[in-house]
C-alpha cells in the first residue's frame, strides 16, 4: 500500500532523514520506533506532503504523492494524528472532528461523527466543550477522531500514548486495536512500545534519519 524508497529531507540545514525506506502492507499495524529527534515525525509530515523531499519517492497505492497536491492526500484516505494534536482551542470537540469534512466536497458528515462517536463514545458527553478545556489524553482522543473522519486507508498516528496517563494510554491502544481491518493500515511513531507491542504486525527502527533495522514483531 505504502512504499518509501530512499527519501531524504532537509530541516534548514539539517538533514533529519538520510535514505530511509519503509513498506507497509495493506491491513498491517506498524511500528516506527527512535528516540525523540530521531526523525519519525519527519517521516510522516513527509508522507502527508509537509515536509519536502530531497531525495528518493513515497507512493500510496501505486502513486506517486510527490504529484499530488498536500490538499488532495486527505481525499485518497490519509489521516494524520501529529504529536501536538493540532486542536483548534477555541472550538469544540465537534468541530474539531468534522474539521477535515468541512473542506471536502461530498463526505457525509453526520455518518462520519456517528463512526467517531461509535468508536470512542466518551467522546459524546464532551462535544461541546473547547478543546482547550481538555486534559492532553482526551485531547489525543479528538485528534484521533478527527485523523478518522478521513484517514479510511492510512492512520499516521505521531506518538499517540506520549504524556498521556496510563489508563487513557490503555484506552488508546484498545481504540487502536478496535480499528484493524483488511483496508486499513497505521503506523504509529514511538520512543517506547510499552503500549502497542501486541498490536503491531511489525517493527520498523530509525537512528538519526536511517534506517536501523526492520523486526516482524
Amino acid at each position: 500500500m505504502l512504499t518509501i524508497r530512499d527519501i531524504s529531507v532537509k530541516i534548514g540545514q539539517v538533514e533529519a532523514i538520510r535514505n530511509f525506506s519503509m513498506d507497509v502492507a495493506p491491513g498491517s499495524m506498524i511500528g516506527l520506533v527512535g528516540r525523540n529527534g530521531a526523525g519519525k515525525t519527519t517521516v510522516m509530515r513527509a508522507i502527508m506532503g509537509l515536509a519536502r523531499l530531497g531525495n528518493g519517492s513515497i507512493s500510496f497505492d501505486g502513486q506517486n504523492l510527490e504529484k499530488i497536491e498536500v490538499y488532495r492526500r486527505p481525499s485518497l484516505g490519509l489521516g494524520y494524528m501529529p504529536e501536538t494534536r493540532g486542536l483548534i482551542p477555541d472550538l469544540t470537540v465537534e468541530e474539531n472532528i468534522l474539521l477535515p469534512t468541512w473542506v471536502r466536497p461530498g463526505v457525509d458528515s453526520k455518518a462520519k461523527l456517528k463512526l467517531v462517536y461509535d468508536i470512542m463514545p466518551e467522546l459524546v458527553p464532551m462535544a461541546g466543550r473547547k478543546a482547550l478545556l481538555l486534559s492532553g489524553g482526551q485531547q489525543k482522543l479528538v485528534a484521533l477522531g478527527r485523523a478518522l473522519t478521513v484517514g479510511t486507508r492510512l492512520l499516521l498516528l505521531d506518538e499517540p500514548f506520549e504524556g498521556v496517563a496510563p489508563a487513557l494510554a490503555q484506552r488508546l491502544s484498545e481504540v487502536i486495536s478496535a480499528l484493524r481491518s483488511e483496508s486499513l493500515s497505521t503506523i504509529m511513531s514511538m520512543s517506547e512500545i510499552t503500549h502497542s507491542e501486541t498490536l503491531l504486525d511489525q517493527i520498523w527502527r530509525i537512528e538519526r534519519g536511517a534506517n536501523v533495522s526492520d523486526i516482524h514483531a
